[in-house]
């Protein structure tokens, strides 16, 4: 098969391999750490756990990526990256190991979360600087299987990194601060195997003569280039009608994810164990649905066009929400887990092609970036309202209808708009 052979020949490019290696040991550690901290934020047993402090922990998850991420390659375009990856992931051991002994110290919640916000605001930089650094270690003819496997491969990793700190969450009592000190070992991995890399070979390549805008010029440029990438995308309204319903979509998932998570805590265990179990179950049956999404997606959406894949994701979604998550009984909820990682998953698909094909390519890096906003701050928007709609054990017969209204009118306005374009 030619995939297979494409990805034989680049896993014989030693600098190829190297930068591949950082970044699933870097990913897996980001699994590790940030399961570390929601389990330790919801199923710790000294916690009183609130979905108020659910949502505290998904913005310090979140928020990095969407306010950091945009102007990451201001900086970027300026260190080497090499070091970035070397003294970035020094810096998040470092800091790991600090949230460590605060989870020990039992100190206030506020530098709990500080700690950890600067871990993960610091894994904006390296994700960023590991997408652009494949060109340096692959020809232009491999770069689409090496983008194809590199971000697929750091999933997984961040995948079983997460299964990683579930298994030692589980099998050790009050293991919180063990869980985030093995992310910092990953970390430290990370940076070791980075200094297999030559310091010059992943750029930034800075001729002489060249002027470079400062910092606080680049800042001004990328603000003024998301403004842009946004009246572009203004002019293009299928692919905005497919980024409004993404974002509204991604804000369901994550105000019933909050439900789950409450749920798992109080309603469906007698103890912090066998809810975390339940957790992790509910995750994987959301990941088979990511999977399945993958499957079926490509054929649907060929059917049905992708803004029609979308308006069924949404309207199979705002059916099944009520009909499964009403019984607030883990057998249906982990159904509607399912049902919605596949419909969620396949109308970011969708979303990914309308945009793509939609937007100019002068405008496509600038759009994404609005993107990535959107999609983060839903999520964290989500679990913000959730929190002030939730009670403590998580069953909300208000928040399950809600949910299902925004998927229904989502899917109303996406098929009014595919009937008035036939």
């Amino acid at each position: 098969m030619p995939v297979v052979r494409d990805l034989r020949v680049l896993l014989r490019l030693r600098d190829f391999r190297n930068l591949l290696a950082v970044r699933l040991l870097s990913q897996a550690a980001d699994g590790v750490y940030q399961v570390a901290l929601a389990t330790y934020v919801v199923f710790s047993p000294e916690k009183q756990t609130s979905p108020t402090a659910i949502a505290s922990a998904m913005a310090v998850l979140l928020l990095p990526y969407s306010v950091i991420g945009p102007f990451a390659g201001v900086l970027l375009d300026r260190w080497r990256r090499r070091q970035v990856f070397l003294y970035g992931n020094l810096l998040r051991a470092f800091l790991a190991c600090v949230t460590g002994m605060l989870i020990v110290a039992a100190v206030p919640d506020w530098l709990f979360y500080a700690s950890a916000l600067s871990v993960t605001a610091v894994n904006r930089f390296v994700l960023a600087g590991l997408a652009a650094s494949l060109p340096r270690v692959v020809g232009p003819d491999q770069l689409v299987t090496a983008n194809a496997l590199s971000p697929t491969a750091g999933t997984l990793a961040a995948v079983a990194g997460g299964g990683l700190a579930f298994l030692v969450r589980l099998l050790a009592s009050d293991s919180n601060a063990l869980v985030v000190l093995l992310g910092a070992g990953l970390y430290l991995c990370a940076a070791l195997v980075s200094l297999h890399l030559a310091i010059g070979l992943l750029g930034p390549d800075h001729p002489p003569g060249r002027l470079h805008p400062s910092v606080a010029e680049g800042v001004a440029l990328t603000v003024r280039g998301m403004a842009e990438g946004l009246r572009h995308l203004a002019g293009r309204r299928e692919a905005a009608r497919a980024l409004a319903a993404m974002t509204m979509m991604r804000f369901c998932y994550g105000a019933l994810f909050v439900m789950l998570l409450m749920l798992c805590r109080y309603s469906w265990s007698d103890n912090e164990a066998d809810g975390l179990a339940l957790l992790g179950v509910a995750v994987g049956a959301s990941g088979a649905g990511f999977f399945a999404a993958a499957v079926v997606t490509p054929w649907l959406a060929g059917r049905l066009g992708t803004l029609g894949w979308i308006t069924a994701c949404s309207a199979g979604a705002a059916v099944l929400v009520p009909a499964l998550g009403l019984f607030f009984a883990p057998g249906p909820m982990l159904v509607a887990a399912f049902v919605l990682g596949l419909a969620t998953q396949g109308a970011k698909i969708a979303t990914d092609t309308e945009v793509q094909s939609r937007v100019d390519d002068d405008f496509r890096g600038r759009v994404f970036s609005v993107y990535d906003v959107l999609f983060n701050v839903a999520f964290v928007g989500a679990a913000a309202v959730a929190s002030l709609m939730l009670p403590v054990d998580g069953r909300s017969v208000a928040l399950i209808l809600c949910v299902s209204a925004l998927y229904a009118a989502t899917a109303l306005l996406l098929g009014r708009q595919e009937r008035r374009l036939v």
